[in-house]
């Protein structure tokens, strides 16, 4: 009987590392930033980097698709746009001016599926 006291009072009085450790509000932000950072930031950073790997291998002749939905292909490049040739209507292609950030994803080749 003695024992389960003097163990119930050890309890009251933060005697459980563990119980104190996680009620510190300052000890769950941190657990919270650290769940904030894996599930948001990170995959939001390593998007970014297959963009920016995708952007700067792009080469004329490659099939694009932009953010607008516009399907074409690179016809060259000047600076930090690119001309795209969205259709073929005979005597003159139809090309358009756009920032290579707009481009989404570039289309597999057929062969390479």
């Amino acid at each position: 009987m003695v024992a389960a006291i003097s163990v119930a009072m050890t309890w009251q009085s933060g005697g459980n590392p563990l119980g104190g450790l996680l009620g510190s509000p300052l000890v769950m932000m941190v657990i919270v930033m650290g769940i904030f950072y894996v599930m948001l930031i990170l995959p939001q950073q390593r998007q970014r980097k297959r963009t920016q790997a995708m952007l700067s291998q792009l080469k004329a002749g490659d099939k694009v698709v932009t953010n607008s939905g516009i399907y074409g292909v690179v016809n060259g490049f000047d600076g930090d746009t690119v001309i795209l040739k969205i259709a073929d209507t005979g005597s003159s292609p139809v090309k358009i001016r756009i920032a290579r950030s707009a481009i989404a994803q570039v289309e597999v080749a057929e062969d390479a599926k």
